[in-house]
């Protein structure tokens, strides 16, 4: 057994400890605020992503022999 092996006892102890201490100081104002930051970062992530998308796409399409750019 090496010295950085810890038993199920501790580790399940440990774990709870710190989500019985979590749940009681989270109130309703913190998990709207915490779920309203989250959709804001996703709607950010997502704009972001197509905006690049479609600056990389425009910036290395190649043109076609005929001339039309597609």
């Amino acid at each position: 057994m090496s010295m950085t092996a810890v038993d199920g006892g501790t580790r399940a102890g440990t774990l709870g400890g710190t989500l019985l201490s979590t749940l009681v100081n989270l109130t309703g104002q913190d998990l709207l605020e915490t779920a309203l930051l989250a959709a804001v970062g996703a709607v950010v992530s997502f704009v972001v992503s197509l905006t690049l998308s479609r600056l990389v796409r425009g910036k290395w399409r190649k043109k076609s022999p005929g001339g039309d750019g597609v």
